[in-house]
């Protein structure tokens, strides 16, 4: 079996449960933002999250593991998966597949990023799926990224729906590449959810250091949360 024969299951695996995350999910950890990039064709980026707290009210959720797999193809196109788990309510659990191809390379770069919700919990029932459009313009060591998109969301009753959009800033300074974004979410049933805060990820050599802070700015929005993350890449060649 040739390497390149051996890499299609892989891609055809990942493939075909790509039909089926919720927002923290669908971004570049430790952000809920996401970019128009994607991995160099037979690379494997692995992003695993030690720890997101969230902290709403009275309330307080911890969420570890969490895992982001992210496989590039030939044609600006990426496979990915993402699964994370609640420590404190398994029930809660989340699973997600799906794509983000990007055509267009040009001044700003243009892309679409879809993902399905699987029903992992208890009960859950139905599934749902997220896409949306994402842009990147980059200047020297400036880079800026815009989301926006919908949300259907079936997996419990009532359904929800409705849409996203976020930005998010970043600057390279050495190793360190530190960012702010903005995040803003209206579903059928909820107010209007404004979060925004800092983050940053650290070059270490063979893995990088992500840490996120947000803080929410409306009745809905958690209070504030934080997420931490060890990425590396494997070279599938």
């Amino acid at each position: 079996m040739t390497a390149r024969t051996a890499r299609l299951p892989i891609a055809a695996l990942l493939l075909l449960t790509s039909q089926f995350v919720p927002d923290t999910l669908l971004a570049i950890p430790p952000y809920r933002a996401t970019d128009a990039e994607t991995v160099e064709p037979w690379h494997l980026n692995t992003r695993l999250g030690l720890l997101r707290v969230r902290h709403d009210g009275s309330d307080t959720a911890y969420i570890t593991p969490l895992l982001r797999l992210e496989l590039g193809l030939p044609a600006s196109i990426e496979l990915r998966l993402n699964y994370q788990h609640r420590a404190d309510a398994p029930t809660d659990d989340e699973l997600a597949v799906g794509f983000k191809w990007v055509p267009i390379h040009w001044r700003v770069d243009v892309g679409i990023d879809t993902l399905t919700l699987l029903p992992v919990g208890s009960e859950e029932t139905g599934g749902g799926v997220q896409s949306q459009l994402v842009a990147t313009y980059r200047h020297d060591a400036w880079q800026a990224h815009i989301n926006a998109g919908g949300i259907y969301d079936a997996r419990e009753s009532p359904t929800q729906s409705g849409w996203r959009t976020s930005g998010l800033v970043e600057y390279r300074i050495g190793r360190w590449k530190p960012g702010v974004e903005l995040f803003v979410r209206r579903l059928t049933h909820d107010d209007l959810e404004v979060i925004t805060g800092p983050g940053v990820i650290i070059d270490m050599g063979r893995f990088d250091l992500r840490i996120g802070v947000e803080a929410g700015l409306t009745d809905v929005s958690p209070d504030v949360a934080t997420n931490i993350w060890l990425g590396t890449t494997f070279d599938l060649h």
